[in-house]
């Protein structure tokens, strides 16, 4: 797995363009403020290790929005991280499980649709922490 995080003061998206067939219509805008934005890139390998990559997704976004103080997360599939890409359905489960496992510490997460293009604006802080790329 792969994610590229962002500490974004603003954040907003729109649902663009569907792509996966077996997903639901949806037509979609949202903002969101103080908010730590998760792209991840589910792969092939991580469907042998899911446990593993589950608990250290979890484990870097608590670290990150520990920093920035905000329980306010978006997630965003981007697959454009990696040539390797696990099946879509082994990707929304698995975001799903770790959405439901941040839920019940506390976190308000926005999730772009899943199987959808979307267009998005994004304010990225300054810091160095801003921006935060993690592999395992």
């Amino acid at each position: 797995m792969k994610i590229l995080m962002f500490y974004a003061p603003e954040f907003w998206f729109k649902t663009y363009q569907k792509v996966l067939d077996d997903v639901e219509e949806k037509d979609v805008e949202e903002k969101t403020a103080n908010a730590i934005v998760v792209f991840y890139h589910v792969e092939a390998e991580d469907m042998e290790k899911r446990t593993n990559v589950l608990t250290k997704m979890i484990k870097n976004i608590k670290w990150l929005t520990g920093k920035f103080k905000t329980k306010n997360l978006v997630l965003h599939s981007f697959n454009h991280l990696s040539s390797s890409k696990a099946p879509p359905d082994f990707s929304h489960i698995l975001i799903e499980d770790a959405k439901a496992r941040l839920t019940s510490s506390g976190f308000k997460i926005t999730e772009t649709p899943f199987g959808y293009l979307n267009e998005w604006k994004i304010h990225v802080a300054g810091e160095s922490l801003a921006k935060v790329f993690k592999e395992f």
